[in-house]
């Protein structure tokens, strides 16, 4: 608020300072209907008419200001929506729907080459033994989940696509074959030691081809 309050006293563009206010408003929790009426309140006071009697009237702020607040807002919560929806709440690997996004990605930077994309990069998937349930599985992705984060650390995109399975999108390295080695080591010495996690069964660990388009990796996705 600050910021807008001086702009509007030095006679400057309100554009920035209003978004900012906006987004300043959603983080911290105010609606669209409070950020408005914050908003029609500083416009109230700034008249050339007030005398100290005002009225914060949304109606009576001009549309432009009314719009450059309410996309700054709008933005926010866009953003801290995104921030909460592309990471799993209990492993903290990325969603499925994120690993879908940097797929295409990858796709559409491969494409513009003229190259196929599993040329450069692989996708990973690591399954649990289909005799997994309950608490033991929840327990055995966690471990799985802190494992390839800590193995795959140098910007690779680790993703949980299913309950029991996590993938990793790595670009095709020399040093690929060994990590994978690593990961697949790591996970089984962690789930080894732990006696309620031995009905996880046996971890598969194995590289997937990536398909020609988006769209076939996006239907492999969903039958892995």
């Amino acid at each position: 608020m600050d910021a807008v309050c001086a702009a509007v006293v030095a006679g400057e563009d309100l554009s920035t300072p209003l978004a900012d206010l906006g987004a300043s408003r959603a983080e911290a929790g105010v609606g669209l209907s409070g950020t408005l009426q914050d908003l029609a309140a500083l416009h109230a006071v700034s008249g050339e008419n007030s005398d100290g009697l005002v009225s914060a009237d949304p109606d009576a702020v001009p549309s432009s200001m009314l719009r450059t607040t309410a996309l700054g807002w709008a933005d926010a919560v866009s953003g801290m929506a995104v921030g909460r929806e592309v990471e799993d709440p209990l492993t903290g690997l990325n969603t499925v729907g994120y690993l879908r996004t940097r797929l295409h990605e990858v796709y559409r930077e491969a494409h513009s080459r003229g190259a196929a994309p599993d040329d450069d990069y692989a996708l990973i998937t690591v399954m649990l033994g289909v005799s997994s349930a309950g608490y033991p599985r929840l327990v055995a992705m966690v471990l799985i989940a802190d494992a390839l984060r800590t193995v795959f650390d140098a910007g690779e995109t680790t993703a949980l696509v299913r309950s029991a399975t996590a993938a990793v999108l790595a670009p095709r390295t020399p040093e690929l074959r060994s990590r994978c080695v690593q990961a697949r080591w790591m996970i089984e010495h962690r789930l080894a030691a732990d006696p309620a996690l031995r009905d996880c069964g046996q971890i598969r660990l194995q590289e997937e081809a990536l398909p020609g388009d988006h769209a076939e990796v996006c239907r492999m996705l969903a039958s892995l």
